[in-house]
């Protein structure tokens, strides 16, 4: 009997996974082609023969999936699936999975570096004793930034799944008060929900937990920043575009908020000229580089459940298959 040919994969941006992370052999007769970066225009060339394509942030959009007829899964080494167009997958009978749940921790302990980094004015303090301020003050301390209690703060948390769940966990150890509100425009929650707009009125930490679409881009803008009354924080560990990055410049400016903590950008890496880099000298400003998903632990488990997903889907067992939106 002939031998099955081996399913073609191709990961087309492993260099977005550090290099000692181990992937382990996939458990069927394969061929494993690695590209360490693909820009998105050697997308189709490089799946055209693939069974099977993994992806992190390399985009594949109706264009490419035409020139790839043996393609049956484009397996997202990522929760977010926005990098590949879900509508025109199902359209072609291409599956797509995704990762679940393994940044219960990480993303969480992130979010506090970033809320307790700003509502103490770590950078600010850190900066000014390096430049010499703690000398020349001639005394055992000084006061120059604001510092702040979580405890007895109202955290706000828009985006309730795991991730919002764990940070309104660690909210409460710290003794905050912790708010949950759906998106912009969502109503009818129940009680266990503060409405988007309230959220906005009350809270002194604000943070995002929610996917990036079309009802949720820009969902913080101007008229959102104009109705922060208690001047929060703002901290997004979520997704570029969630909010307008143009308007968190001015609100942070003119102090309408108190600081800001992200760790996306609506283009990354950002230009020099991007507006989240026009901000990283403000002492409570702080942009990380796409991070807080990366703790060791949470990366290996990323992998190991990649490749479940890739061997589940092709022994007939298929899991964490992302359905298009009707």
């Amino acid at each position: 009997m002939k031998p099955a040919k081996p399913a073609r994969i191709v990961f087309l941006d492993r260099d977005t996974m550090p290099a000692d992370i181990s992937l382990r052999p996939f458990a069927f007769c394969h061929e494993l082609v690695e590209f360490g970066a693909t820009k998105p225009e050697e997308v189709a060339g490089r799946i055209a023969d693939a069974d099977i394509v993994i992806t992190n942030k390399a985009p594949v959009r109706l264009a490419e999936l035409t020139s790839a007829p043996k393609l049956r899964l484009i397996a997202i080494a990522a929760t977010g699936s926005d990098v590949v167009d879900i509508h025109a997958c199902a359209r072609r009978g291409v599956a797509v999975s995704n990762i679940r749940g393994y940044a219960v921790n990480t993303v969480p302990e992130h979010t506090f570096a970033l809320i307790l980094a700003l509502r103490r004015s770590l950078i600010a303090y850190r900066d000014s004793v390096r430049a010499g301020r703690w000398a020349e003050s001639g005394q055992f301390c000084y006061f120059d930034h604001p510092i702040n209690d979580l405890s007895g703060a109202t955290l706000g948390i828009i985006g309730d799944g795991a991730l919002g769940r764990a940070v309104a966990d660690i909210g409460r150890a710290f003794g905050m008060r912790t708010l949950f509100s759906s998106y912009k425009g969502v109503s009818g929650m129940g009680p266990l929900y503060t409405p988007f707009e309230d959220v906005l009125h009350q809270s002194d930490v604000i943070t995002l937990h929610a996917p990036l679409m079309p009802q949720t881009r820009s969902m913080i803008a101007a008229p959102e920043f104009a109705q922060m009354q208690r001047r929060p924080i703002l901290v997004n560990t979520a997704r570029g575009g969630l909010v307008d990055e143009v308007a968190l410049g001015q609100a942070l400016r003119s102090g309408q908020i108190a600081g800001a903590g992200f760790d996306v950008a609506t283009v990354e890496p950002p230009p020099a000229d991007h507006p989240l880099m026009q901000l990283v000298g403000l002492p409570n400003f702080i942009l990380t580089p796409h991070v807080a998903w990366a703790s060791r632990e949470a990366v290996q488990s990323l992998v190991d459940q990649l490749v479940d997903n890739v061997e589940g889907f092709w022994s007939g067992s298929p899991k964490n298959i992302v359905a298009a939106a009707p």
